[in-house]
C-alpha cells in the first residue's frame, strides 16, 4: 500500500512514505498543494500507521480547511504585483504593464497567461537583479548568475560557486519582502549557513528581516496558490 483513502463526506487521500532514516510516525499536510503525507519507518506495520492517521483525522481534515483556494488569472479579477492589488483589464499593445492602478493585458483570454506570466517574470528579474546587486554592493560580494524558478521548497538558494536562484512568485509579494529574500541569498557568499554570523550580515543589510520572513511564513501559500497553467 502506498497510500489509502480517509473517509468522509469529503475523502482524504492519504500518501504513505517509508524512509530509512525516519524513528517515528510523521503526519504532514503540505501547505502549498493540500497533501497529506506519513512518513514511516521501515518496521512499523502498515496497519499501525493507517490506525495513526485515523487518530489524527480531526487535525488533518483542519489543516485542509485552512488551506488558500487555487486562484486564475481573468480580466476582472485583482492579483498581487510588489504587494500592490492590481486588476486584471483588457486593453491595447503587445504586452502586459502597468497601468493607473491595473494591469492592462492585451488580446484575449488565449493569451492571457502567457502575457501575464512574462510580464511577473520580467518584473521578478528586474526587482530581483536590482535587489542582488545592491546588497552584494553593501556586504563586498560578488555572485555569478541569477537563475528564475517557479520552486515550491523555498524563496531561493545560493550555490557554492556564487549562483543565486529566485522563485519568480517573489515579485508578487511586497517589495520589503522580496527585497529580504535578495539580502538572504547573497549573505550566503560569506556564510553557506544559518549561523548567528550569517543572520548578522542579514541584519546588517535588512534590519526587519525577521519581520519579512515572517511574512513569507504566513502569506507565502498565497503566492503559490496562484495557477498559472494555460
Amino acid at each position: 500500500m502506498t497510500e489509502f483513502i480517509l473517509e468522509g463526506e469529503t475523502p482524504v487521500r492519504v500518501s504513505l512514505r517509508r524512509s530509512a532514516q525516519a524513528r517515528r510516525l510523521s503526519l504532514r499536510v503540505s501547505r502549498l498543494d493540500g497533501r497529506v503525507t506519513l512518513t514511516m519507518p521501515r518496521h512499523v506495520p502498515e496497519r499501525e500507521a493507517v490506525a495513526f492517521v485515523r487518530e489524527k483525522e480531526v487535525w488533518v481534515r483542519r489543516q485542509l480547511d485552512r488551506q488558500v483556494a487555487v486562484r486564475r488569472p481573468a480580466f476582472g479579477v485583482t492579483i498581487p504585483v510588489l504587494g500592490a492589488p492590481l486588476e486584471i483589464i483588457q486593453g491595447a499593445g503587445r504586452g502586459a504593464r502597468m497601468e493607473a492602478g491595473c494591469l492592462v493585458v492585451p488580446g484575449g483570454e488565449d493569451m492571457l497567461m502567457a502575457r501575464i506570466t512574462a510580464y511577473l517574470k520580467l518584473q521578478a528579474r528586474t526587482r530581483l537583479r536590482q535587489a542582488s546587486d545592491s546588497y552584494a554592493a553593501a556586504l563586498g560580494v560578488s555572485f555569478g548568475k541569477i537563475t528564475l524558478r517557479d520552486t515550491r521548497s523555498r524563496w531561493g538558494s545560493c550555490t557554492s560557486d556564487g549562483n543565486l536562484m529566485y522563485s519568480w512568485r517573489l515579485v508578487m509579494a511586497p517589495e520589503a519582502v522580496l527585497d529580504y529574500v535578495a539580502a538572504h541569498e547573497v549573505a550566503h557568499l560569506l556564510e553557506m549557513n544559518h549561523s548567528p554570523a550569517y543572520w548578522a550580515h542579514v541584519a546588517r543589510v535588512c534590519p526587519q528581516y525577521r519581520q519579512h520572513r515572517d511574512w513569507l511564513r504566513v502569506y507565502g501559500q498565497e503566492l503559490h496558490a496562484w495557477d498559472f497553467s494555460h
